[in-house]
């Protein structure tokens, strides 16, 4: 038994005791995911204009994970944090598009704590599916107050809109018209669960939608002090990678939004003092992956969407008064893979079989100064597209060294046959000055062996079909698809994008099937088609939708095609509502 592990086992022992003892009993969790906040949107991170008070305090009392890594973009990173394991093999390739719903065998950190006497509550952003048998209520969460698709204003809000002040969400799985700023009502949620006087631990799962885009919807009282701030450039610290060239009121709104976070984590964090429960609270805060738009991002090289540091490294902090030692920095790679591993083994919860999770525990790391900690290489890849390629967009990060392959992001990006790597010295060069892959070509072959053998790996977990909806389960009647989950060469959330949705009819019978899209501008024919069935008519001028009564659907896997015929050309509507009617 190696070192980390023999010291895991006596942390998990003493838990176990402890709980024995009745007092105290097994720790909550509260974990704070921000979407789009990047390692310089912190003031303790060397930011000298955003004001992070509350953040900056609690990092003071925590263990600082410096070398911490995240998946590009949004739902990989989700997905990984919800299981441990990487992303591809979970069914989760992108972030729409139908590429965004996570396999249902996956097994996630709600269910296995959920399964350990846990209640389990998610505020906010979800995006790993949003009907049955994906959303958050199917997969262990007890309770749901959450965002569709990848954030508000996007093809998956609902057909009446939404908007981030007064958001239409889901809780638990019912259509809800909230009031106030989304930050502010995700957490008044997350407040009211926390404060529920039950005798289980809780596992609190508070996902901000900020500071994500769009931007327009800020408060004012936020937003007024950065717009008298000079926030060019040309005032920030001159480390590492240069700040480029930026727009200042964007970055005034970013900021914005991350001090009402920053006031937000403030509230969580003293109901827990309130409730007495802040000492037997393990508190995590991180971001989901870089930033989107340019700022100061603390010398790291570019941004979200890329494999580079600025892409994928982000603020992490792990808070537990008395076991975790408050100003400790932990200069241990770690990744979003590794939080299921720890806080199943933290939390007393049933470990699974070997084997499940790519991710290990950091436990370890976190409750002891030093630890025979071994090495290991952990690997990164993102593009647009329904299925992965080698050598696209990647990279491998040991303690030491960090390949890099960063072409080929975008969805009509091309890479080459042989497309070139970098190789960066990370314990001399963190922040990827200097590409020095010519003096190492033993290091690129064998990082880049490793990486080759990661990816074969993870592809042949489940392959890249596509994850289905389930329409017509008593679960979730009816069901409302969208833009959001389309799939098909065409698919776009233009005026004239044309798509399908793949889905498994639960059970044979009759559907009342609502076809959704913009105001007809004259007569316009309409079409759905599903499982042999097809149906169509012609709706008239001005209007918004046509509902088909008692269409006869087979059980069985299918295609949802809806399409509505808009200056002589076929696209596809908006929303289909299938309700299962007998």
């Amino acid at each position: 038994m190696t070192r980390p592990t023999i010291l895991a086992a006596c942390a998990l022992l003493t838990l176990a005791a402890r709980a024995d003892a009745a007092t105290p009993e097994r720790p909550n969790v509260l974990i704070v995911i921000t979407d789009d906040q990047g390692y310089g949107d912190l003031g303790c991170h060397g930011n000298p204009k955003i004001k992070t008070p509350h953040l900056d305090k609690f990092a003071a009392q925590s263990v600082r994970m410096e070398y911490f890594y995240v998946c590009p973009v949004c739902s990989p990173t989700r997905s990984g944090l919800m299981t441990g394991r990487y992303n591809y093999r979970t069914g989760i390739v992108d972030t729409s598009l139908g590429r965004s719903m996570m396999d249902p065998k996956e097994v996630t950190l709600a269910q296995m704590l959920a399964d350990a006497g846990y209640r389990t509550g998610i505020f906010g952003k979800w995006h790993l599916g949003d009907n049955y048998p994906l959303r958050p209520i199917d997969r262990g969460f007890q309770e749901a107050l959450v965002l569709k698709g990848g954030g508000i204003k996007q093809p998956s809000d609902p057909p009446e809109g939404s908007g981030y002040f007064d958001p239409v969400l889901e809780h638990n799985g019912k259509t809800v018209k909230t009031k106030g700023y989304c930050t502010d009502v995700f957490t008044d949620a997350a407040l009211k669960f926390i404060d529920d006087k039950s005798d289980k631990p809780f596992f609190a799962y508070v996902a901000y939608n900020c500071p994500h885009t769009p931007l327009d919807e800020v408060p004012d009282k936020y937003l007024e002090p950065y717009k008298k701030m000079n926030l060019a450039a040309s005032e920030f610290p001159k480390v590492g990678h240069p700040v480029p060239k930026t727009d200042e009121d964007v970055t005034a709104r970013i900021y914005a939004m991350v001090t009402n976070i920053d006031d937000n984590v403030a509230r969580l964090l003293a109901k827990l003092d309130e409730r007495k429960l802040a000492d037997n609270t393990i508190v995590i805060f991180l971001s989901d992956n870089g930033p989107q738009q340019p700022r100061f991002n603390a010398g790291l090289r570019d941004r979200k969407g890329t494999v580079h540091e600025g892409g994928i490294r982000v603020p992490c902090y792990w808070r537990w008064p008395g076991h975790f030692k408050a100003g400790r920095t932990v200069d241990r790679i770690a990744a979003n893979i590794d939080i299921a591993p720890t806080l199943v083994e933290l939390c007393g919860a049933k470990q699974p079989p070997k084997g499940t999770f790519d991710g290990v525990s950091l436990a370890p790391l976190l409750t002891h100064e030093k630890v025979d900690w071994p090495d290991r290489t952990l690997f990164f890849q993102w593009h647009r597209g329904d299925t992965p390629q080698l050598n696209r967009a990647c990279a491998a990060r040991s303690q030491s060294w960090k390949l890099v392959q960063p072409m080929g992001a975008g969805v009509d990006s091309m890479v080459p046959k042989n497309p070139p790597f970098e190789l960066f010295d990370m314990a001399r060069d963190p922040l990827e000055m200097k590409d020095v892959s010519a003096d190492h070509p033993d290091i690129v072959a064998k990082m880049r062996k490793e990486y080759e053998a990661w990816f074969k790996d993870v592809s042949s977990t489940r392959g890249y079909d596509p994850v289905r909806i389930h329409v017509g389960a008593p679960q979730e009647n009816p069901s409302l698809l969208t833009r959001q989950d389309w799939r098909g060469p065409k698919t776009s959330t233009a005026p004239d994008g044309l798509g399908y949705w793949e889905v498994t009819v639960a059970r044979a019978g009759k559907y009342d099937v609502t076809l959704i899209y913009p105001k007809a501008a004259e007569d316009s024919p309409v079409e759905f088609k599903l499982c042999g069935a097809t149906v169509k008519q012609t709706v008239k001028a001005g209007s918004t939708q046509v509902t088909f009564k008692g269409v006869e659907l087979t059980a069985g896997d299918g295609r949802v095609e809806a399409t509505i015929e808009r200056d002589k050309k076929t696209v596809g509507v908006h929303y289909v509502e299938l309700k299962r009617v007998d």
